[in-house]
């Protein structure tokens, strides 16, 4: 429960609501770009009520009421305006990319079921969001309130990566192969619990293969060379017995993708969310504005919430069966808006659809000039529409916003469009050449002789 809001911070509590509306009312409204000034200004705003925070309050004491939690609500969505304004390498847009893995690496952390392969992607991935909030604090771009919230968040993250590296350093040599399959299988089985029909057939390998695993044990432990009994038997032999008991589950309940009814619910919502997310995976260059991910952040938020000792429960308090295809869906979505973040280009979302389609105008050129011609100026036409078109919008040269501004990723779409332009110029060579060599055998198809008597003639 969060701590009541202290006299002196509830002016800084309504000043943050308000902008919190006003954010959300820019969100919503599809039917004009965001304005990288309007953006600008509430950021401005947001910063002076942190600084009036930071001043009323002792440094060295934790705080967690009703200003904090709206204060991340409003960071979270400055940071997707952020990404949606392509301003993808700037401090606010870091906060969103932040929150979303710090899910991730808790839900890591909380099942234990991961191996090395999985944490040097995030190792990486820290260590670019790092270097843009140092560049920001060295060049004084941000003001320091804000370098220092994401600074204290990246080392919080980082040391939930070395508690999970530290975790897996405790797994003897011995014990690596089978600690690092039996996570593969679960991973496999989670999967297939939450896929539609019967499994039979899926089932039966990942079965056998437990099995397999399972004789190697000698009176319930995993053996080493010479008999030895190498440490870390907990952390295997749990994981085993929780691949039998999914596996378990999956037979005797192969309907309704393993879910009790009371959690139908629940899972019916996750089932729809993970859908909305996979889709705009596929389609996020054209449809995805990337303060979209905020309804499905705080949807899913609400979901984990309901958890009680990290299980999902009845009304009666029960914890009924299909916990793992919940927590899979739940886990899902987290990824699917991390991947969605991590995937954010540099690009306004008023050039993305000039940076679209001139992507698409590359692929076909390429592809022309893939399989040769022969081709005609008529072929080339509607490339050179489309480019004249695209061309005709700069003005001094630049892509200009509604409100006359200058959108973020001119330097994308720049190059996207004289690759056109390059490709176009090597077609039109290319279809120059070919009339060459067309007329060249015309002239060496002529009958010299033939000629000449011609020419007496005349």
């Amino acid at each position: 429960m969060s701590a009541p809001v202290a006299q002196e911070e509830l002016p800084i509590l309504e000043a943050v609501i308000n902008i919190r509306n006003r954010l959300t009312a820019l969100k919503r409204d599809r039917a004009e770009y965001i304005k990288p000034s309007e953006v600008n200004a509430l950021y401005q705003s947001v910063v002076k009520q942190v600084t009036k925070l930071n001043d009323v309050r002792d440094d060295n004491t934790s705080h967690n009421n009703r200003v904090d939690t709206t204060l991340a609500d409003v960071f979270s969505l400055l940071s997707l305006c952020y990404l949606t304004l392509g301003k993808t390498k700037e401090c606010p847009a870091v906060y969103s990319q932040l929150a979303s893995m710090r899910q991730i690496l808790t839900h890591m952390e909380e099942s234990g079921v991961y191996n090395e392969s999985d944490i040097p992607p995030f190792q990486r991935r820290l260590q670019e969001l790092r270097s843009i909030v140092q560049h920001d604090a060295e060049s004084g771009k941000h003001p320091e309130a804000m370098t220092k919230l994401l600074e204290r968040q990246l080392n919080e993250l980082d040391a939930i990566v070395r508690s999970l590296q530290e975790s897996l350093s405790d797994i003897s040599v011995e014990l690596i192969p089978v600690h690092q399959r039996l996570v593969t299988i679960r991973r496999q089985l989670v999967a297939l619990a939450v896929k539609e029909g019967n499994h039979k057939a899926e089932l039966k390998p990942l079965a056998e293969e437990l099995r397999k695993i399972d004789s190697k044990r000698v009176n319930g432990k995993f053996l080493g060379p010479g008999g030895t009994v190498p440490t870390s038997q907990a952390i295997c032999s749990s994981l085993l017995e929780e691949c039998f008991d999914i596996l378990q589950q999956i037979k005797a309940q192969d309907e309704s993708k393993n879910v009790a009814s009371s959690l139908k619910p629940i899972h019916d919502r996750l089932e729809e969310l993970r859908a909305e997310l996979e889709n705009l995976v596929l389609t996020h260059r054209w449809s995805l504005r990337e303060t979209d991910l905020y309804n499905y952040s705080l949807s899913l938020q609400e979901i984990d919430k309901m958890r009680v000792d990290g299980k999902f429960v009845d009304a009666d308090g029960n914890r009924p069966p299909g916990q793992y295809v919940l927590l899979y869906l739940l886990r899902r979505c987290y990824g699917l808006i991390y991947r969605l973040l991590s995937s954010s280009e540099p690009v306004s979302e008023e050039l993305m659809p000039i940076a679209n389609k001139l992507s698409t105008v590359k692929k076909c050129l390429n592809e022309v000039y893939k399989y040769g011609g022969p081709f005609s100026p008529r072929d080339l036409y509607p490339y050179q529409l489309a480019l004249y078109q695209i061309d005709s919008m700069r003005k001094d040269g630049k892509f200009v916003g509604v409100d006359g501004s200058v959108p973020e990723g001119q330097g994308i779409v720049m190059a996207h469009l004289n690759e056109c332009h390059e490709l176009l110029e090597m077609l039109k060579e290319s279809m120059d050449e070919e009339n060459n060599e067309y007329y060249d055998d015309e002239d060496d198809d002529i009958d010299p002789e033939s000629a000449s008597g011609d020419e007496v003639e005349q």
